[in-house]
């Protein structure tokens, strides 16, 4: 028997699971994270959390699976949430907490990097649009703010090359990651001298030279081993962002099936035979599937963020319900949006609330709006228009990599977002396209890990025969021909309402923040 272990730090949680070589989860086991917000536009996490709910997890991970596993095991892959600022300092501590993707504090940083190297020529170099999920603004405002905390940093690490370190001793960097931050020559990988001397700093010297995912960049080390059970000298690879994991774990396996994350966030992935142009709103990755050799990927910020908003915000009366009956949320509100006709009465939700809007938009003065509503409004028009809303958004990234050279004709879905059979009609509705969901490992972000692991140790030598052989579709969606002519009707005003918005959405941000 040979294992597999394959964890993923997320925004909300942090997951493992063992494997063997059949694809046969043999332990799984999560922990929340904490996300702090210690001011306006700022969000972080605690690195040293990160490794505590590691070490937790691990721990149960080996007690589930039993020393057999643990001795068996042939390689460990570590997925993260993008782009993070983790500093470390000589000793391998962090000097402060995690400024996260979701931290919106350094807008005024990407506008000044941006005027220093020509936003044209900075689009051209990595290959693509600024946001201040980034991460040369993050230094940049790391760098003036505290100034202290700077000068004690020797390494500048992403959340799974923490964890990497942890295991290892050792500070590394997978090119999946570095490829998003934006900080590197798309090209060919190698830091961008104008980016580093706009943000005023080392670049080569902070950041690890990236390590192909599927690199050996270490062992378990003897002092993790004792703090977390695993046996020492296991191999660690270097990993992915939890993006990529997750698109080899929707069992994308060919040419025109696309995949979503249906997260807090969503990741959408396209296959395609060339890459993207450097302008385009969406980033071109290398892909290891056969006959898929590139990937583009475009996340939208808030899908399932917004769904929650609505629950905690004005669902109050069906949380109530919905307990009394012993029921789940989101079963109940299936029910309410399947009975309320597609258009919302003609609301239209626009899911801008997490730190403006990623693809396609890349801004960050992006903001939620209701916009259509009248007096006869009926919240259940509302709860509807904001799963349509999410899925106008999905729509306009699809067309807009379709409109780049993705090839997509169907669309596997996985993630919280999976369980809502309304959703994924209305998705396959707007899309005109079916959808699918997945068994039990399809879409598990930490089972993409562990594919990553399998191959880096020779577990399995052919990828893309393991994902058609181990993640297989478990529900259908098709399109609601009447669903279909409704949306086709309303998205050209969705796409010309924000269109004419935006600049008023920018000056209405930046008169905001002074208040």
């Amino acid at each position: 028997m040979n294992t597999l272990l394959g964890i993923d730090l997320g925004t909300t949680n942090i997951k493992g699971i063992i494997i063997d070589e059949n694809g046969n989860v043999l332990a799984s086991a999560s922990r929340p994270c904490t996300t702090y917000k210690p001011g306006p536009l700022m969000v972080e996490q605690k690195a040293e959390e990160w490794w505590d709910n590691c070490v937790l997890i691990l721990r149960e991970l080996v007690g589930k699976a039993g020393n057999d596993a643990v001795q068996a095991m042939r390689g460990i892959s570590i997925s993260s949430h993008v782009i993070s600022l983790v500093p470390v300092d000589k000793d391998g501590h962090p000097v402060r907490n995690a400024i996260i993707y979701q931290d919106s504090r350094s807008a005024a940083e990407v506008e000044e990097i941006c005027e220093t190297v020509g936003r044209d020529r900075f689009v051209n170099i990595v290959g693509g649009q600024p946001s201040v999920a980034f991460l040369p603004n993050k230094i940049l405002w790391f760098k003036r703010n505290e100034p202290e905390l700077f000068a004690k940093t020797v390494v500048i690490l992403q959340a799974n090359g923490y964890l990497n370190y942890k295991l290892t001793g050792v500070f590394s960097q997978d090119a999946d990651n570095a490829s998003r931050t934006q900080c590197y020559f798309m090209s060919d990988m190698t830091i961008s001298s104008e980016i580093a001397e706009a943000v005023g700093a080392d670049l080569e010297s902070l950041l690890p030279t990236p390590a192909a995912c599927t690199d050996i960049i270490g062992t378990v080390t003897k002092k993790a081993a004792e703090m977390t059970g695993l046996k020492e000298g296991v191999p660690v690879v270097a990993g992915a962002s939890d993006a990529m994991a997750s698109m080899y774990a929707t069992g994308m396996s060919r040419l025109g099936e696309a995949g979503e994350s249906s997260g807090t966030t969503s990741l959408v992935f396209v296959g395609a035979d060339k890459p993207s142009a450097n302008d385009a709103p969406v980033v071109t990755r290398p892909c290891y599937i056969f006959g898929m050799p590139y990937l583009y990927d475009a996340p939208i910020g808030s899908a399932g963020a917004s769904l929650k908003w609505l629950i905690g915000t004005l669902c109050q009366s069906e949380s109530a319900a919905a307990q009394t009956g012993g029921r789940n949320i989101y079963d109940y509100l299936n029910e309410i949006v399947m009975d309320t006709p597609a258009g919302s009465g003609g609301v239209l939700f626009f899911p801008y609330l997490v730190a403006g809007e990623r693809a396609p938009l890349w801004n960050s003065h992006a903001r939620g709006m209701f916009i259509g509503m009248n007096i006869a409004t009926e919240k259940k028009q509302i709860i509807r228009a904001v799963y349509e809303g999410t899925a106008f958004a999905l729509r306009h990234v699809i067309t807009t990599v379709k409109g780049t050279g993705g090839q997509a004709e169907s669309l596997r879905v996985t993630g919280g977002g999976a369980g809502s059979s309304a959703w994924n009609r209305i998705k396959a509705s707007m899309l005109h396209m079916p959808v699918y969901t997945l068994d039990d490992n399809g879409g598990d972000v930490p089972f993409g890990d562990c594919l990553i692991a399998g191959v880096a140790s020779g577990v399995f030598t052919d990828l893309t025969a393991s994902i058609k052989n181990m993640i297989r579709i478990k529900e259908q969606f098709d399109p609601v021909p009447e669903w279909e002519k409704v949306y086709d009707q309303l998205y050209p005003y969705y796409l010309e309402m924000y269109a004419k918005l935006d600049d008023t959405l920018r000056r209405f941000k930046e008169t905001v923040d002074t208040l």
